[in-house]
């Protein structure tokens, strides 16, 4: 059974990314993960903060992150199952 990188793509970005904001509003409000959204930090270095504008940010580059991940993963499995 093949799989479609798109849909698989999107569905990747969509939670990677709504993950990203999550853990970023959860230090935001709470402090709780801070060593890993230090870590996310280090990772997606250009406009990512523990702000609400990183939050934004982080959506955007946890959906680009997922997205490029869950199809690279797909075309990938799509060739490997031909054989």
């Amino acid at each position: 059974m093949k799989l479609n990188p798109n849909a698989f793509g999107l569905a990747c970005g969509l939670i990677w990314g709504i993950l990203i904001a999550a853990m970023t509003l959860t230090n935001l409000w709470w402090g709780y993960p801070s060593s890993l959204v230090n870590l996310i930090g280090d990772v997606y270095r250009w406009g990512y903060s523990t702000s609400y504008i990183g939050v934004l940010v982080g959506l955007i580059y946890g959906f680009a992150d997922g997205y490029i991940g869950g199809a690279i993963f797909v075309l990938l499995y799509n060739k490997l199952i031909k054989k």
